[in-house]
């Protein structure tokens, strides 16, 4: 016992193992799709509000662009100004260049500026050469030819959203002009969201890991006990245990099911095997026995014939006959033994079309050969047979009928009826009848009863017999009444008929 005990531990520990394994695969497996949802439901979030705060500064400075070019487009430069859309330096005040409504009311957040066609700065909110804004040459060769340009360029360290769009003078292009606003708070809020989306994800992943590791358990809970009966199953041979599942028939209540049913085929093929062993060992007793007899009698009997000085010629010959007897007798039950050991092993017989009359008929003769003084009779209809193999069936009548020419006095009948769709064979005697108690045994192996023990035979015939019928797809029986005789019925399969 306590040898057996940390073995009985370590093999639980081993598939607790395993069972966290599959729970740790599990959870891992929810946290990683969550995970990936959310990265993915992050990622859209992220660039859906990026690109949408990108088009509303877009929309703002593009109102605003065109307001304060529809300003600028009505200023005509006064005649000591007559060089106002070229480069000059410093550039010109805000306030002092215009007082359009429209540069009063503008907001904080956004930077005017106004260029030459050559990108100098003309006007500037407080005419300062160093406020001029950013502009790539290739937006400068786009404006000249009349089309507007985005650009987002750094001015120091402060990343900024730069709109230029062109200036008409009758019909001319003739300046430039720039709207732009800032994108440090934008990129901060953006930032922001991204740092809130992460947190919120690991966290959110941890969370759902731990729900996981939690649900899991639960859910694996009834595999584990499946395996704990399995293993006791296996350590005890138990085979009448079952799985207790009391949930809902999903996967697992089926895997129970099915693990239940597999118990009981188990117990059902244990059954069958310890029978056959019981059946195997109680056989080879019996064969032994049964041999031990004539064996016995044969070896005593030589002793006598190599006995000095020999013994009368009388005793001798008296002594060959009992050995021949008794050779006769060990060749007729080995003889038995290999036709029960042939039935045993599953021995294919022929299907074949079998007349009954005429069967019954050629046992009935060999009969009065060999019980010449005893009344045999037959009957059955000219058009009855049955389906099987013609010498086994013979066989099986020949046992039937010499059991009961053994066992009974008086006349025997052996009848063939028809009864739906089988043929049915009665071997009736009027004999002393077998008792209940003894008429459950009689188609045992070596089964002899206290009335037969004096007849002649191994208890062999009735066993031959129940084996044969069952291989040819047959059934067999016996009923008795004490003081009235025996009948055995054997049920046997009628042959379909072909159609012409």
């Amino acid at each position: 016992m306590l040898a057996s005990d940390p073995h009985r531990a370590r093999h639980r520990l081993c598939a607790e193992r395993g069972m966290m394994s599959i729970r740790l695969r599990l959870s891992l497996l929810y946290s990683a799709i969550l995970a990936l949802t959310l990265t993915a439901f992050g990622a859209v979030l992220y660039t859906t509000q990026a690109q949408n705060t990108y088009r509303a500064l877009q929309q703002d400075l593009s109102r605003s662009a065109e307001v304060l070019a529809r300003s600028l487009e009505r200023v005509q430069p006064p005649p000591n100004h007559a060089d106002m859309w070229q480069a000059i330096t410093p550039p010109v005040p805000m306030e002092s260049f215009t007082g359009d409504a429209a540069f009063r009311d503008l907001r904080e957040r956004e930077i005017v500026r106004v260029l030459s066609l050559d990108g100098g700065l003309i006007v500037s909110p407080f005419g300062n050469q160093a406020d001029a804004l950013p502009l790539s040459d290739d937006g400068l060769a786009a404006l000249k030819s009349g089309a507007q340009w985005w650009e987002t360029a750094y001015r120091g360290e402060e990343r900024m959203l730069i709109y230029n769009r062109p200036l008409l003078m009758n019909g001319q292009v003739a300046s430039i002009l720039q709207v732009a606003r800032s994108l440090t708070e934008r990129d901060r809020s953006l930032a922001a969201l991204g740092r809130t989306l992460i947190i919120a994800s690991l966290l959110t992943t941890l969370v759902a890991f731990g729900i996981g590791w939690i649900f899991s358990a639960t859910v694996l809970k009834p595999i584990h006990r499946i395996t704990q009966t399995a293993q006791d199953i296996g350590r005890e041979s138990d085979f009448a245990r079952r799985v207790d599942h009391r949930g809902p028939n999903d996967e697992i209540g089926q895997l129970a099911t099915t693990f239940n049913a597999m118990l009981t085929r188990l117990q059902e093929a244990y059954g069958r095997v310890s029978h056959a062993l019981r059946q195997q060992q109680d056989f080879v007793a019996d064969v032994s026995h049964e041999l031990r007899t004539p064996l016995t009698t044969v070896r005593g009997n030589l002793d006598l014939l190599r006995r000095q000085p020999p013994l009368p010629a009388e005793e001798q010959a008296d002594i060959l006959t009992d050995l021949v007897v008794e050779s006769d007798r060990l060749a007729r039950l080995v003889n038995d033994l290999l036709v029960l050991a042939r039935a045993d092993a599953g021995r294919s017989l022929a299907k074949e079309r079998v007349e009954v009359l005429p069967a019954l008929e050629e046992v009935c003769r060999q009969a009065h050969v060999l019980a010449p003084g005893r009344q045999v009779s037959w009957l059955a209809p000219p058009d009855l047979a049955l389906s099987g193999d013609r010498d086994a069936f013979k066989q099986v009548l020949l046992i039937l009928l010499d059991n009961a020419l053994k066992h009974s006095d008086g006349a025997v009948e052996l009848i063939g009826v028809r009864q739906e769709a089988q043929a049915v064979i009665s071997v009736r005697d009027h004999g002393a009848g077998i008792p209940p108690g003894v008429l459950e045994h009689v188609f045992d192996r070596f089964y002899r009863g206290e009335e037969s023990s004096g007849a002649p035979g191994f208890g062999l015939g009735l066993s031959i017999a129940r084996s044969l019928v069952e291989a040819q797809g047959g059934t067999i029986e016996m009923h008795s009444v004490v003081g009235e005789g025996s009948e055995v019925v054997v049920k046997m399969e009628i042959p379909v008929q072909k159609s012409p």
